[in-house]
């Protein structure tokens, strides 16, 4: 009786066993199938894409000048002082070189020595041909005698009168000759005075453009030496800018060097005085600096009215390249880290017609901070995932819906 009640018992927990197992088998068969997992797409659209390059430059006068003395002397008079705005040709300083004045009188007595031996030295000549034309005719007449007459003209005295004849030729060189010199001693004594009298021109300190004086260096009576040339140290007398027209340099990285040309456009903003503008680039040195790896590059700024000081600063957006029509990406959308497998080559994760996630290399053109140019790879309305990339795998079925992506600046040139 108690075997019969245990294989009772055993067989109701095999029959409960069976039971719970269909229970379970049937729920899970009846459980529905796991979902595709979302995807946000962009799709590849066409327009116009422009990349641009931002970066401070600073603003510099056109010109500017450290005017130095070209003589020594103590200054006389100075007129001008920091700030003052002065025109081309206006005499800011005058030096006192008396002895520059004694150097300039002897120099315009030696010229009129000069013309005095001038004078002597013709009358010399006149004289001398003079002599030579007396002494010449009665050398012939008394040749053309012989030869009429010979014997009647003894042969010493026709060879004294020859020997007399040749004399005043050669004195009449001789005459000739010192006027040359005498004229040539002129010439030399005229330089003089024209150097000394052009020297004493440079008691002058005068403005070689219009600007504005930036630095005064000396005050009346301060003795100043004179430059000879830029390695001599000596003090200036004041500095001058020209600041109605600027020069703003902007330093481009190498890598954007090969887009700079001249009459390029070039957005200009400037903080310290709310200025915004559009200017041209005018040059560029054509060189980088083997210390930052950078091109400087300029734009002229007309600055009439003096409201933009050297040295500010401004905020420069230099375009670079220009595409229109062309088939562009947001930039999230495109993974450029690469793989060891694909030698950095960049890709997107395009989801085909049936949903299916698709591995595509692309090639790219022109970057933006939140665009690129897709070149090579993809056609326009084909969809691209836009963010989470390593999350999916090629093959993998996703639900695609629309990406959100916040408006950024626009790049495009409409």
């Amino acid at each position: 009786m108690h075997r019969k009640r245990i294989l009772w018992i055993a067989g109701l927990l095999c029959v409960l066993v069976v039971a719970l197992f269909l229970i379970v088998r049937n729920h899970y068969a009846k459980a529905p199938a796991e979902q595709p997992r979302a995807a946000a797409v962009v799709a590849v659209t066409r327009g116009n894409l422009a990349s641009s390059l931002t970066v401070a430059g600073q603003f510099q006068p056109y010109q500017q000048v450290d005017l130095h003395a070209k003589v020594s002397g103590y200054i006389r008079w100075i007129k001008v002082d920091i700030g003052d705005r002065v025109r081309q040709g206006q005499v800011l300083a005058l030096l006192e070189v008396p002895e520059l004045q004694n150097q300039v009188e002897g120099a315009q007595a030696e010229v009129r020595h000069s013309q005095s031996d001038i004078t002597r030295a013709q009358s010399e000549v006149v004289s001398a041909e003079s002599t030579y034309s007396a002494v010449h005719a009665e050398y012939t007449r008394l040749e053309e005698a012989s030869k009429e007459r010979p014997g009647l003209i003894a042969e010493q005295e026709l060879d004294d009168a020859r020997a007399k004849d040749q004399q005043a030729a050669a004195q009449v060189g001789v005459a000739k000759a010192s006027l040359n010199a005498t004229q040539e001693q002129l010439g030399v004594s005229n330089a003089t005075r024209g150097q000394l009298e052009t020297m004493s021109g440079y008691e002058q300190i005068v403005a070689p453009f219009t600007g504005v004086v930036t630095k005064r260096y000396a005050d009346t009576g301060t003795l100043i030496q004179a430059g000879q040339d830029n390695n001599t140290n000596t003090l200036p007398v004041v500095q001058v800018a020209q600041s109605d027209l600027l020069r703003l340099r902007m330093p481009v990285p190498e890598s954007d060097v090969p887009y700079i040309q001249v009459g390029g456009d070039v957005q200009v903003k400037v903080s310290a005085t709310g200025h915004t503008f559009t200017g041209k680039i005018i040059r560029f040195s054509r060189a980088l600096d083997t210390t930052t790896r950078t091109m400087l590059t300029e734009v002229d700024v007309p600055n009439r009215d003096l409201s933009l000081s050297p040295g500010m600063y401004a905020e420069t957006t230099i375009q670079l390249q220009q595409k229109n029509d062309t088939l562009i990406l947001p930039a999230q959308a495109v993974v450029q880290n690469g793989d060891p497998s694909s030698v950095n080559q960049p890709y997107v994760l395009a989801v085909d017609a049936t949903n299916h996630v698709e591995k595509r290399n692309v090639t790219l053109g022109i970057q933006t901070s939140n665009r690129v140019e897709i070149t090579s790879g993809l056609q326009a309305g084909d969809n691209v995932i836009a963010s989470g990339q390593p999350g999916y795998q090629p093959g993998e079925v996703v639900s695609p819906h629309a990406a959100f992506i916040p408006t950024a600046a626009q790049e495009v040139s409409e």
